[in-house]
């Protein structure tokens, strides 16, 4: 059996896949807080990311999916996206263009921003699988790779 070239090997094994997630707002994406994974279920923590965008700007949907709710809950609006392998995003405040049970496609304009999350206007992006938070920035930036020894190699005492 011939041998590859260690560098096609490489490139065919750690090409990331095509990208399935977009950004939900248009560039630029200035995120003004971080996802902070709470460490216990019902603990403090911030379960999505803020990006700054000015109020009225589409809000667009990351991936394709289906609406599974577009509407108000407590003092803001949502959409709130189910996509292939269980995900679910969410998006707010938004006063939604989407009804509940709508397909959508990625980069589709699910609404546009409202005012009312932080102190000046940003969308507040959500991810989670079942009932576990994501950090809903890892879907559109790539997972950083770093090639490491199969085995350690022996030291001399």
């Amino acid at each position: 059996m011939p041998l590859l070239p260690t560098a096609l090997v490489l490139t065919t094994l750690l090409a990331p896949p095509p990208a399935r997630f977009g950004w939900p707002l248009p560039p630029p994406h200035p995120v003004v807080r971080a996802f902070e994974a709470p460490a216990t279920p019902f603990g403090p923590g911030h379960r999505g990311a803020d990006l700054s965008a000015p109020a009225g700007t589409g809000v667009l949907a990351a991936a394709d999916g289906v609406v599974v709710f577009a509407g108000p809950v407590a003092t803001r609006t949502l959409v709130s996206l189910q996509h292939r392998g269980g995900l679910r995003t969410t998006y707010e405040p938004v006063a939604p263009t989407v009804a509940a049970g709508s397909p959508v496609r990625r980069g589709q304009v699910i609404g546009h921003l409202q005012e009312g999350h932080c102190s000046t206007p940003c969308l507040h992006w959500g991810a989670r699988r079942g009932t576990e938070y994501l950090d809903p920035l890892r879907l559109v930036s790539s997972p950083h790779v770093r090639l490491l020894p199969l085995s350690a190699p022996a030291r001399s005492p």
